[in-house]
């Protein structure tokens, strides 16, 4: 029975503890207001990074949809950087005004794509917009990010949300990046730290961002890379709610599960980098923002987190029914079950709330066995370069 106890509160402990941090972003992403940001006052030149990797199938339509910005067109560039693209691709791109860099790397990353681009292209840009190749921008993304760029910010995250539902899995997909964003971009700003940055529908002052992925070396999770040390300089991160990039969800189980390994083992990588200099600047800086991103990189991922609390919690309260466990370990499993349902509850918008989410929620438990397939396979995923491959469907798909 001893033995049984501890095991239980270590477990209550380790799950509690995982639930509590995200709980307290959780609140305060209900109560997060996105800052006024005034009409600009100057046009500042953007260009427009489109970094993509044998993405025939969707780059031409991409860069179309780029082009049709409300913003004025002596202002802005879309660069495309085709990585093995067909020759056929390549001849469409040349009869677009796009700016077209053309790469070829024995082994590709997104981060030496951008690089490649920015030493080709001019310094006089002001603003660099990072986006996938299967990203599409509402109407008015480079004018609203333009704005931001009128106060001391130098980087800002705009709002990545779904621009196809056509499976049950890319529902998933949707609703878990609308809980990210409720959690580590909204609760965050509204507490008074830093957004989290996706890698794409995100935007920097040119200059600062040429410079800091100068020394970007990571094959999978450059985002990852250019965020810590961002905050570890003390630089802010904002976030721009109303600013809407439409991307792709996954619709296939492999594709999940690729996407999820790379995503987990970059965190993995960084918080093993960071956590001892994030440690120390907290104590000598108090640079709270550091070192809360450090600890965020090792929050377990929100459907294995969901499905660990409904498994335990069921195990040990029937075992406690027919043991003589305390009574308040029963009641304290019953409040983490709470507590991690409300989570979910007030972090997913009210127009997932429908009959097609619901439907969705039976694949759940396949989701959560693909979440702790990626989890299991994450050895050495940061060291090669896992290609995430895009469709047309859904391209057409906005609400724009």
């Amino acid at each position: 029975m001893l033995l049984l106890n501890i095991t239980q509160i270590t477990i209550l402990a380790l799950l509690g503890l995982a639930v509590l941090y995200i709980l307290v972003f959780a609140v305060g992403g209900v109560f997060y207001r996105q800052p006024a940001y005034p009409p600009a006052t100057v046009n500042r030149r953007i260009a427009v990074l489109i970094p993509g990797y044998r993405e025939d199938e969707v780059i031409t339509e991409v860069a179309e949809d780029a082009l049709s910005q409300d913003y004025p067109k002596d202002f802005f560039d879309v660069v495309i950087i085709a990585d093995s693209f067909q020759p056929e691709t390549i001849l469409k791109l040349r009869e677009l005004p796009v700016k077209l860099i053309e790469v070829n790397f024995e082994k590709s990353t997104k981060a030496k794509a951008l690089n490649m681009a920015m030493q080709k292209l001019p310094d006089d840009y002001d603003i660099a917009v990072i986006l996938d190749a299967d990203n599409l921008m509402e109407k008015y993304f480079l004018t609203k990010v333009n704005s931001v760029f009128e106060r001391d910010i130098y980087a800002v995250q705009g709002h990545r949300t779904a621009k196809n539902l056509n499976t049950s899995m890319a529902v998933l997909d949707a609703v878990s990046e609308e809980i990210n964003n409720h959690i580590f971009r909204k609760g965050h700003r509204a507490l008074g730290l830093s957004s989290a940055i996706i890698g794409s529908g995100m935007a920097f002052r040119y200059a600062f961002f040429k410079d800091i992925m100068a020394n970007a070396m990571a094959v999978g999770g450059f985002d990852k890379e250019i965020e810590m040390k961002m905050l570890k300089e003390g630089y802010l991160i904002e976030y721009l709610d109303d600013a809407l990039v439409y991307d792709e969800k996954v619709q296939k189980a492999e594709v999940f599960v690729n996407q999820r390994r790379r995503w987990l083992a970059a965190q993995v990588k960084y918080f093993r980098k960071n956590f001892f200099s994030s440690a120390g600047e907290l104590i000598t800086r108090f640079n709270i923002d550091y070192f809360d991103k450090v600890i965020q990189s090792v929050q377990p991922p929100r459907v294995l987190l969901l499905g660990a609390v409904i498994i335990f919690a069921a195990i040990f309260l029937t075992v406690n029914l027919f043991s003589d466990a305390s009574a308040l370990l029963s009641i304290t499993w019953l409040i983490l079950f709470i507590l991690t349902v409300t989570v979910f509850v007030i972090s997913v918008p009210l127009s997932f709330y429908n009959i097609r989410t619901l439907k969705a929620l039976l694949s759940l438990p396949g989701g959560m066995l693909l979440m702790l397939i990626s989890l299991l396979r994450i050895r050495d995923a940061d060291k090669q370069f896992i290609h995430t491959k895009h469709t047309s469907s859904g391209l057409k798909q906005n609400n724009k």
